[in-house]
């Protein structure tokens, strides 16, 4: 188990081949690197901006599912070291909203992993460290070659 706190280190140890290659999705949402342990979790964080606010001024529930899949999908693909995966199933239990202007941190975690099947849980909270919201999702690998 290795931790890592930079992006830099983990380009250096081949972890991730570059920064350069990041999806659409993720540079929309503004992800910010947080924290890697190699092969357990991975959390990002992503802040609260106008553009995701619902009419209440609460981060709209499919931004925050957004925020899980980019999390959760960058967990996997550390993990498998290539991209032939998919995604089976994500859901997410909404706990509390989050606010335009606060910051949502997002934590995924494996919690088992077989030859095809990838089982995650997810947790997000804000600023605060109050839980936003807990995700589970089930991912598929398909032969790397």
């Amino acid at each position: 188990m290795v931790r890592y706190t930079d992006l830099q280190s983990m380009v250096g140890d081949e972890i991730i081949s570059g920064l350069e290659s990041r999806p659409n999705c993720v540079k929309l949402m503004q992800q910010e690197f947080v924290e890697y342990i190699t092969g357990e979790k991975l959390t990002h964080a992503y802040p609260v901006l106008e553009i995701f606010a619902n009419p209440r001024g609460g981060m709209q529930g499919g931004f925050i599912s957004a925020a899980f899949d980019n999390t959760i999908g960058s967990l996997v693909c550390m993990v498998v070291k290539h991209m032939g995966f998919t995604t089976i199933d994500l859901n997410v239990s909404y706990h509390k909203p989050i606010y335009v202007n606060d910051k949502l941190t997002t934590t995924a975690y494996i919690k088992s992993q077989g030859k095809t099947i990838i089982h995650l849980t997810g947790e997000a909270y804000d600023k605060q460290k109050n839980l936003i919201a807990t995700a589970t999702s089930k991912y598929f690998i398909f032969k790397k070659g």
